[in-house]
């Protein structure tokens, strides 16, 4: 069983691409589906239209909550985090900066809870495991890729570590226990992963994972697979700082704004309340 779980809000179970229309959420070149889209001024109709309007919204109204209350209970509580000691061995703090790329789930949460860790100048969304030439939203999402939904953290290891980063995953960024699913989200894209770039990020994270099944802090056997980091691939500008541009938007809040408030609690002396984006990055 999870021990000292923090509790999270009720999840509404459903992917990212279904969530109240059949329209892609992160297609941003239908301007009536964007999450920051100015209101637009509707024509002026006559008072009996208006009520007729009204009453029409009302319905639609209550049916949305109805379905929302049925889908809460359905999902249960959204995962929750685990308190976990940090690793025994970790790499010495040094000069310049390193980069580690972890994969737990959708990109979106993962990307939001790291740019909240302090010493991590950078984090990116992306895909790795699979070629450059399907390293592309739509087709990484058919699960026939290789790839998985990934995070390149670019960090300075004297002021957090890579033991540090790996504590701050496996606690309160995803759930190491699900085998190809995160949360509402199915498929080899969405698989705990960790994509390490040599020997020495390779033992550390071994090892840690050796002394997590062992203290048997979590609800089942941790599934985070070891991959060798051959490539990077940044995703779509519209992925990146999606968390921080579209705080209200319902995946954000029901999955990952939870996530990072759960690091400002477990973590705060890792915790930075400014994030650090990709876009001031670019800048």
């Amino acid at each position: 069983m999870r021990p000292a779980a923090l509790h999270r809000p009720a999840r509404v179970v459903h992917s990212r691409q279904r969530m109240w229309t059949d329209v892609d959420p992160v297609d941003r070149t239908n301007p009536t589906n964007h999450p920051n889209e100015p209101p637009k001024t509707e024509p002026k109709m006559s008072k009996s239209d208006s009520i007729r309007q009204r009453f029409a919204f009302a319905g639609a109204a209550m049916i949305a909550l109805a379905a929302l209350g049925f889908f809460q209970l359905q999902a249960g509580a959204a995962e929750e985090a685990v308190v976990i000691p940090p690793p025994s061995i970790d790499e010495k703090p040094s000069a310049g900066l390193e980069k580690a790329v972890f994969a737990g789930g959708c990109f979106w949460g993962v990307q939001g809870v790291f740019q909240h860790v302090r010493g991590v100048a950078n984090a990116v969304s992306g895909y790795s495991g699979g070629d450059k030439d399907t390293a592309h939203y739509k087709m990484v999402g058919t699960g026939e890729t290789g790839h998985a939904e990934a995070v390149e953290v670019t960090y300075d290891p004297s002021k957090v570590t890579y033991g540090q980063l790996l504590q701050v995953y496996f606690s309160v960024a995803h759930n190491p226990t699900q085998l190809n699913y995160q949360g509402p989200d199915q498929g080899t894209q969405y698989r705990s992963a960790i994509f390490v770039a040599g020997g020495e990020q390779k033992k550390i994270a071994g090892a840690y994972i050796a002394e997590l099944d062992k203290a048997r802090l979590f609800s089942g056997p941790i599934v985070t697979t070891l991959e060798p980091l051959e490539a990077f691939y940044p995703a779509e500008d519209y992925h990146q700082d999606f968390l921080f541009l579209n705080p209200t938007y319902p995946y954000i809040v029901y999955n990952d704004l939870p996530k990072v408030a759960n690091l400002k609690q477990l973590f705060p002396g890792l915790y930075s309340d400014k994030p650090v984006l990709v876009s001031e990055a670019k800048s």
